[in-house]
């Protein structure tokens, strides 16, 4: 391997370990020229997966666009790096396993919320309010009696003429003037 810092041909392996996915190896080199340290990675050559977006065009899937729609969502909530990235390494997974080469955008967020639906509600109903394009409360309020599984009192919904129930059960919440009921 080429020392990146010299360029010179010959390093040494001082240590080697598998990363926590199981999914590449993490190689110490040093350089028999410099002695300079530096950090490779092995991983195996996967095949092309597209994602097809809304519009029909297709790009190659990028996990990073996973990790950061997932990361805002879970915006100080207490859902830790790695636990967004094992979703992510998951999802990932899931998709690859198929053995398809395409895959719909829709899919890929179908699956984020299914994982995040488990792990954090409230990163799932704003990941949800993004992906399902909200564009009213009332979209949430669906959402939100959905996830708790109860009904509650109706609202209106103003664009449909519906009702739609809204999960309130704080009794000490604030009423509209600030205090306490």
């Amino acid at each position: 391997m080429k020392c990146p810092f010299c360029e010179h041909m010959d390093t040494r392996v001082l240590d080697s370990r598998e990363t926590d996915d199981n999914t590449s190896i993490r190689r110490r080199r040093e350089c028999q020229g410099c002695l300079r340290r530096f950090t490779t990675y092995e991983r195996y050559e996967e095949t092309s997966l597209k994602v097809v977006k809304k519009n029909t065009e297709r790009e190659e899937f990028d996990r990073s666009k996973v990790l950061r729609g997932i990361a805002n969502a879970c915006r100080k909530r207490p859902v830790t790096v790695s636990q967004q990235e094992a979703i992510v390494n998951s999802i990932e997974r899931d998709l690859r396993h198929r053995g398809e080469g395409e895959v719909s955008s829709r899919q890929i967020g179908e699956l984020v919320m299914q994982y995040l639906k488990g792990l954090d509600p409230v990163a799932y109903v704003r990941f949800a309010s993004v992906y399902k394009e909200f564009k009213d409360v009332s979209r949430f309020a669906d959402e939100l009696k959905t996830l708790a599984g109860r009904t509650v009192p109706a609202v209106a919904r103003p664009d449909e003429g519906r009702t739609a129930e809204v999960a309130t059960t704080n009794e000490s919440a604030p009423s509209p003037r600030g205090k306490r009921r």
